[in-house]
């Protein structure tokens, strides 16, 4: 499937309008795929042996007799040679992130690695780079409910490298202190809007970021790297995705502001679909309501930039901003109440001006639910707002 054109794949959204080319229609499609199994997701007809296209749309699927009979002295003609063709796929929930090139990723045997696992991985990588190189790696339970690991911890593995050992849903890390001067963390940071920097009884930072938190550290990391290096990643990435039929993504641009984006999808230039969403960051003052506002709605063909996304709570690994301590304790008594008392990251006040920003805006409005509290108040909001005399014609 690589080998062909990416735009190809797209026709999975435009399958709803299929139809046949009438005898009134006299331009030839440009190109032709016939002598295949090409998935139509029509009960009535799921599969068709061929299609045909004429610049983003489909314009028929049939026999392959039938269609290859379209075809003009221009179009170019695919024989799929009985292979299966499906939809292009659409990666709905994708985060672009960037880091530098230098940096080092670490490979753990199991999915929930132990604290022993973690510090030889560390260890191995140290020996492995030069002083200042980056090193990360994720983790689960076994680690992040360890209150033991934290930035003291990891400095004893890794002195002079900058650590972060984040957990799987990226909703908490844990950074050693090279980490933290590398992303100008101090000890008297203030926490931002809906994100924490944990301290220790004496105020020392512990290393361990949540939410919003980890999000500016993600933008920070970003930030240093390069357009160089941020380029080649881009083009990895879509390399992969085309390898997989992936053939449009809708980006949570946290990692990146908006126009930074759009300039390196561009610049890549990106082969398929990219709908850039903004998800901005917030300062201890409050919610960044502006960035992106300027950026064009439809930079390219391919590029789009609409939507805004606040994250309500956390996940009910991290417990939104739960303590380490009390979070494990949770779950070991009761993980459904990890869910259903999984705390919000913004007041009721705020998610109801984020509503009401969608309105002003006519801005699509995203928002991260992972516990019953903040579904509840997100209703609650919704109602508050104008409720069934608004909401519902607003339904995409």
């Amino acid at each position: 499937m690589s080998r062909f054109p990416a735009r190809l794949l797209i026709f999975g959204v435009l399958f709803c309008s299929l139809a046949l080319l009438g005898s009134g229609q006299q331009a030839a499609p440009d190109y032709v795929l016939f002598n295949g199994k090409i998935f139509t997701s029509d009960s009535a007809h799921r599969y068709v042996e061929a299609l045909a296209i004429r610049g983003e749309r489909i314009v028929a699927a049939d026999e392959s007799v039938k269609v290859q009979a379209l075809a003009g002295p221009q179009t170019k003609r695919i024989d799929l040679g009985g292979r299966t063709v499906i939809p292009g796929i659409n990666d709905a929930h994708m985060h672009l992130e960037l880091q530098p090139a230098s940096s080092v990723s670490l490979s753990f045997k199991s999915r929930n690695p132990s604290w022993a696992e973690v510090k030889d991985a560390i260890a191995g990588a140290v020996q492995k780079s030069a002083k200042g190189t980056i090193i990360s790696g994720e983790i689960l339970f076994a680690v992040y409910f360890d209150t033991t690991i934290d930035r003291e911890a990891l400095d004893q593995v890794a002195p002079d490298h900058p650590v972060i050992i984040e957990t799987v849903t990226g909703h908490a890390a844990i950074l050693n202190s090279a980490a933290l001067a590398k992303f100008g963390i101090r000890d008297d940071e203030r926490d931002p809007l809906g994100g924490r920097y944990e301290r220790a009884a004496n105020g020392r930072l512990t290393g361990v970021l949540r939410e919003y938190a980890v999000m500016q550290m993600d933008r920070t990391e970003a930030n240093l790297t390069p357009d160089t290096d941020a380029l080649q990643q881009l083009r990895d990435y879509f390399a992969r995705a085309s390898q997989f039929g992936i053939t449009s993504i809708q980006d949570m641009s946290n990692a990146m502001p908006p126009d930074r984006c759009v300039a390196l999808l561009e610049k890549a230039p990106s082969p398929i679909r990219v709908r850039v969403m903004r998800m901005t960051m917030t300062t201890p003052a409050g919610r960044d309501t502006e960035e992106g506002r300027s950026t064009s709605r439809n930079p390219s063909p391919l590029i789009t930039v609409s939507g805004t996304k606040w994250m309500l709570d956390g996940t009910p690994l991290e417990g939104t901003l739960n303590p380490r301590e009390a979070q494990r304790a949770l779950f070991a008594s009761d993980p459904n109440l990890a869910v259903t008392q999984l705390a919000l990251t913004f007041s009721a006040k705020e998610i109801e001006a984020m509503l009401r920003e969608s309105l002003e805006n006519n801005d699509q409005l995203m928002v991260h639910v992972s516990g019953y509290p903040s579904a509840s108040a997100m209703l609650d909001a919704m109602q508050a707002t104008g409720g069934e005399k608004v909401w519902p014609s607003r339904a995409v």
